[in-house]
């Protein structure tokens, strides 16, 4: 990771938890250089990043200051812990950066992104994202890239477009993604379940189902399963690939938290298919924020032609000005910048909330709630609770704290019957001062 950024998010961190306060004096660049062992040129770049972003201010010949810290400027405000959000701290957002490439992209295009453009989406735009795909192990050819609105607008075509199996039927994990379930069942789309845990699925259930159901497509979050939180091991990847392809059944693999990733040998389903089964899709709403709504859907050549026909009856096209800014920011380098300073902030609350658990689940009544530690976890995890514990319960008396946490009844389809008993936990948008606190007033609630 770069030392600036290191830096930079120990600077701003420190503010922000109120260790410098609006108007104190920020410590010379000789003393943070020989603090953090760094060179003077990398305290320069960032601290001049603090300034860009209005949390600091220079005056010459005197040094830089505070402009507000977050104590100070929410002081009056009674403090909410939400670990039930999933979305991505508005405090990181990189609200500069990119207003800095929408301006550019109009100079750049002009009229271009004030017109319709294309159903695939910005020529130029999937290009730079062919080429980043390749960190992910994605290898995709360019025609069969497609640039949607969200993930959410890709699975809705998938959901209803015939597939070259003619089969009706979707498989999708439970507990699995709220929205798409909630859209399949307003679609009413054929759907089943299969359960997955801390554990994985049932290699033997899935091939059962595969074998016996007419099924279309298994959806699928091989990555940081949301909510909870696991990861497949890549046998398992091969052996799901392994049986799709056995009986002619097609896999969407949702990579929304790819970005996360700090295992480099962890690849995705598709990168070991002959691009034919697997339908991979991005996002880029966690990373950076979901107001771009722009996702990335890798779609095998049978589907491309109705693929495109289905995109273009629905929208004509998504966004072309964010398409635009989205390919200067990342050509430009500033989404691997944000993506490691996101990646350092969200790590440090991670180890937090893992120990946290892991220390709580060590002391009394350990039957009331486990946690079983999950290896390389992105931002989130649960807890399961027992059997003689209402979640709905536990859900309002944290709130009467102002501690905010969600169970999984929404990730579950109505008619799916193994639902187990869980709290969901992210951490994206609880500051890591805090979280040790919350999970110990999490868990008293419990008992």
């Amino acid at each position: 990771m770069y030392k600036y950024l290191s830096l930079l998010n120990e600077l701003e961190s420190m503010i922000k938890s109120g260790n410098y306060r609006q108007g104190d004096k920020m410590p010379s660049i000789r003393s943070l250089s020989a603090s953090y062992h760094c060179n003077k040129s990398t305290v320069i770049r960032a601290l001049a990043e603090l300034e860009r972003k209005h949390i600091i201010y220079s005056l010459p010949k005197s040094g830089y200051y505070v402009v507000t810290s977050k104590t100070e400027s929410s002081q009056d405000k009674k403090l909410v812990l939400n670990f039930s959000s999933s979305s991505p701290d508005p405090a990181v957002f990189p609200y500069l950066d990119f207003q800095h490439c929408i301006n550019q992209a109009i100079d750049i295009y002009k009229n271009d992104l004030f017109i319709y453009g294309t159903p695939r989406g910005l020529p130029s735009l999937i290009d730079v994202v062919q080429k980043q795909l390749t960190n992910y192990q994605v290898f995709a050819k360019n025609h069969s890239i497609f640039i949607t609105s969200g993930i959410q607008q890709a699975l809705s075509i998938l959901a209803v477009i015939p597939f070259p199996n003619n089969r009706k039927t979707i498989l999708i994990e439970q507990p699995g993604y709220h929205l798409f379930i909630e859209s399949l069942e307003v679609l009413k789309v054929p759907v089943l379940g299969i359960k997955r845990t801390g554990k994985g699925i049932d290699l033997a259930e899935l091939e059962r189902i595969f074998k016996e159901e007419d099924i279309k497509f298994f959806y699928t979050m091989p990555r940081y399963h949301n909510p909870l939180g696991t990861s497949y091991t890549q046998e398992e990847k091969k052996k799901i690939l392994e049986l799709a392809q056995r009986y002619h059944v097609f896999i969407v693999e949702d990579d929304y938290l790819a970005d996360f990733e700090q295992n480099s040998k962890a690849d995705p389903i598709y990168s070991y298919d002959d691009f034919t089964h697997v339908i991979y899709l991005k996002s880029f709403s966690k990373i950076i924020f979901p107001g771009l709504r722009i996702g990335i859907a890798v779609i095998p050549d049978t589907l491309i032609e109705i693929f495109s026909q289905y995109k273009r009856i629905l929208d004509i096209d998504s966004s072309m000005l964010s398409q635009a800014a989205l390919e200067i920011y990342i050509k430009n380098g500033m989404f691997e910048r944000h993506k490691e300073k996101m990646k350092a902030t969200y790590d440090s609350r991670t180890n937090c909330l893992i120990s946290a658990l892991e220390r709580e689940q060590k002391k009394k009544y350990p039957s009331n709630f486990s946690y079983t530690p999950i290896k390389n976890i992105a931002f989130h995890t649960y807890i399961e609770l027992g059997e003689q514990i209402s979640c709905e319960k536990v859900i309002h008396r944290l709130k009467n704290q102002s501690i905010l946490v969600d169970g999984a009844d929404n990730n579950y389809l109505s008619s799916f019957h193994e639902k187990d008993s869980i709290l969901k936990l992210n951490i994206s948008n609880v500051e890591k001062e805090y979280i040790e606190d919350g999970i110990l007033k999490i868990v008293e609630q419990i008992f």
